[in-house]
């Protein structure tokens, strides 16, 4: 900023003050004389008439308004202002007057950086507010005439073909602002160059520099030419990876490394090793730490250090859900058992409709696809108002990434007894079940827009008590209309080709109905009846659903749906329908939804039905 900002200390009297000398107190003795008492109050009324005589000076703050440019523009005049600062501190006539003759100069130097070397306050004025002839205040009044802007019409960006070739650095170098063509904006400028510096560093190019950036400015023809040229130098590897303050063997941990020594530096990869150390759950704290100053012939080594976390956690809660209705849950977890980092967990669940109990021994694999092993049993115990099921399963199985995708192979038995629709049955089953899953939605709490889609294909040969291939795909999709409105439409399908269906245990059977399924119908109350009229399930599923909800605070909103859809049998699908209402609240453990769903032209059901749930949408 051009010009030299006026500045002035002054100390002044005003309303309600005593000049200097007058004592705050004017009699500080004892007692109630009243010859004394009449004494002080004329010395009272003498003090306050030579106060009133006196000449007053008004302090004042300044109050700006600018107008004939946008808010940015505004607000970047508003900054540079000395007036400024007065917004809520006293000034007087003279530091006013001393303050405005800057104004011009001021606005001018404000503009420049975006593009406006002719700019110009069209008309300008401060005065007094109020009625009174000094004011309480002071508002400055300022309208700006921008002139014709300076706008780019050569713009050279001269980068080596090696470091132009990769993608990071490509894509800062096509957002480079301004382009041709465009008003000139130093901000936007100055940002962009950094940028593509941050690129080229994040690859590598530790030593990058910019040999030649200038910016040329006509001001008569209104034009500039941009021209910057880089020199990336060098480009840096990765190399051996140093850990402290592990509990694990340092092998163990070595698998976690997204690189080999060697590799090209990469920040992203530095990143990953952050992410994958974080995400296993064994460390309060993980920090990686690339050493470039301990770097020999441009090889870049890494320290990684880390602190354990509770080794083992405790479990307990309330819940409450109207397809399993109320009860409790609690759990057990070791982190990790050995310096390989395995893990065990314990929980159990105990509702009114819903009983299990279960063990899990957890092996990692970390590497390319982070895999891991799974052993487990669980005891399942469910009683719904179509089926009652007790039942026992052992699992093996393994779980890895796979181009983005969640996957999961795995071996089940699985033994016990059930009855469905008034018929007893007994089955045991070993089948082999693959899944598929991947989702995108940042804030699991409150996701705004965001998808997940799974896939699980079952399948058991002749070792069980009946032959079967079941497939089940599922997917959400949520979608925010405005900052308060979001859209969410659900869909499930199965199938289901078996030699004996009656030999399928209830977990294995489709039916809709219930809190994630077509609410206005009861759990697992819709789907193929018997002859006495009794769900019995089906072998196929077909359901969707459509959910509109209205945020009218923060937290709190309200719904409306329409589900529909059915359990059925081959081709004999039979449309049900249901709409409703609900509320729903963004609870610290994720969104709460109590619904009330009423099923349309149904001759099983009627009346209104209500629907809590608790858990992340996706």
């Amino acid at each position: 900023m051009h010009g030299q900002r006026a500045s002035m200390a002054v100390r002044a009297v005003g309303r309600g003050q005593l000049p200097p000398g007058v004592p705050s107190r004017l009699d500080s003795g004892q007692g109630t004389d009243p010859i004394r008492t009449m004494r002080r109050a004329h010395a009272n009324l003498l003090v306050m008439a030579l106060l009133a005589s006196l000449p007053r000076i008004t302090h004042a703050s300044v109050q700006i308004e600018i107008r004939g440019v946008d808010k940015p523009l505004a607000d970047a005049i508003r900054a540079n202002l000395s007036l400024t600062p007065y917004a809520g501190r006293e000034v007087t006539r003279a530091q006013m007057r001393r303050l405005y003759a800057h104004t011009a100069a001021e606005v001018r130097n404000a503009l420049e950086p975006y593009g406006y070397f002719d700019a110009r306050i069209v008309s300008g004025q401060y005065r007094p507010a109020g009625s009174q002839a000094n004011g309480e205040n002071w508002i400055v009044e300022l309208r700006i005439d921008t002139g014709k802007p300076v706008r780019v019409t050569a713009l050279a960006l001269e980068m080596p073909a090696d470091a132009r070739k990769l993608p990071a650095v490509r894509r800062a170098l096509r957002a480079f602002i301004p382009q041709a063509g465009a008003i000139l904006d130093q901000a936007a400028y100055t940002r962009s160059k950094g940028a593509v510096m941050a690129a080229l560093q994040a690859d590598g190019f530790l030593d990058a520099r910019a040999t030649r950036h200038q910016i040329l400015v006509n001001t008569v023809a209104h034009s500039a030419a941009v021209t910057i040229a880089w020199a990336p130098g060098p480009r840096y590897r990765l190399g051996a990876v140093r850990f402290a303050g592990s509990q694990f063997a340092p092998r163990m941990l070595q698998r976690y490394v997204p690189w080999r020594p060697g590799d090209f530096y990469s920040q992203d990869a530095l990143l990953q090793l952050q992410q994958r150390l974080a995400g296993t759950d064994y460390f309060s704290m993980v920090e990686v730490n690339p050493e470039p100053r301990l770097a020999t012939n441009r090889v870049v080594p890494v320290m990684v250090t880390v602190a354990p976390a509770k080794r083992t956690v405790y479990s307990a809660g309330l819940l409450y859900g109207t397809d399993t209705g109320g009860g409790i849950e609690g759990g057990i977890r070791r982190r990790w058992l050995n310096r390989w980092g395995h893990s065990a967990a314990i929980n159990a669940l105990l509702t009114q409709r819903l009983k299990t109990a279960g063990i899990a021994y957890t092996i990692p694999r970390p590497g390319e696809n982070d895999r891991l092993f799974n052993l487990g049993a669980n005891w399942l115990d469910t009683h719904t108002a179509t089926s009652r099921s007790r039942s026992l399963g052992i699992v093996a199985g393994e779980s890895r990434q796979w181009r983005g995708f969640s996957s999961s192979l795995a071996l089940d038995a699985l033994a016990g007894n059930y009855e469905v629709g008034g018929q007893n049955g007994k089955s045991t089953l070993l089948y082999a079940q693959v899944g598929l899953g991947r989702k995108r939605g940042a804030n699991p709490l409150y996701v705004r827009n965001g998808w997940a889609v799974s896939a699980v294909g079952r399948a058991a040969g002749p070792l069980s008590t009946t032959q079967f291939t079941q497939l089940l795909l599922d997917g959400t999709w949520i979608h925010s209309l405005t900052t308060r409105d979001r859209v969410i439409a659900r869909g499930d399908a199965g199938a289901t080709w078996v030699r004996d269906f009656y030999a399928l245990p209830p977990q294995l059977r489709f039916f809709a109905g219930g809190d994630r399924s077509i609410r206005g119908y009861g759990y697992q109350t819709v789907g193929p009846r018997n002859a006495q009229g009794l769900v019995v399930g089906g072998r196929d599923l077909l359901v969707g659903s459509l959910t509109y909800e209205h945020y009218f605070r923060p937290r709190w909103g309200v719904a409306l749906f329409v589900d529909g859809g059915d359990a059925f049998d081959g081709t004999r699908f039979q449309m049900h329908q249901a709409a409703g209402f609900g509320v729903r609240w963004i609870s610290p453990v994720g969104p709460v939804r109590i619904d009330f769903g009423f099923p349309i032209g149904d001759r099983y059901a009627h009346g209104l039905s209500l629907h809590i749930s608790i858990g992340p949408d996706l």
